[in-house]
């Protein structure tokens, strides 16, 4: 029964902690496939403080890569996203 009621008491405290407004209106995405299945978009959105965050992106054959963001402006080694700062790989491509 202790279990029960602490596992209650904290979805209650889960839903109260949860923001009044809708996430969905403030976030917004496009994205283009061309003929050689380059894809290329981008998504933006506003956080709970007002500030607007944008990526835009490129995936091809060289992978996924931010052409601009101010939301990853730079990377940990000071590389600034421009779409030359080479690509995210999956670390299930290093267990091969």
């Amino acid at each position: 029964m202790k279990c029960f009621v602490l596992v209650f008491l904290g979805l209650v405290a889960l839903v109260a902690a949860r923001p009044d407004k809708d996430l969905d209106d403030d976030f917004h995405q496009e994205q283009n496939i061309d003929d050689d299945n380059t894809i290329t978009g981008s998504y933006s959105w506003t956080s709970p403080e007002g500030v607007e965050y944008f990526v835009k992106y490129i995936a091809d054959g060289d992978g996924y890569r931010v052409l601009e963001s101010n939301a990853v402006p730079v990377t940990a080694d000071g590389v600034r996203a421009d779409g030359t700062q080479g690509s995210f790989t999956s670390s299930e491509e290093d267990r091969k």
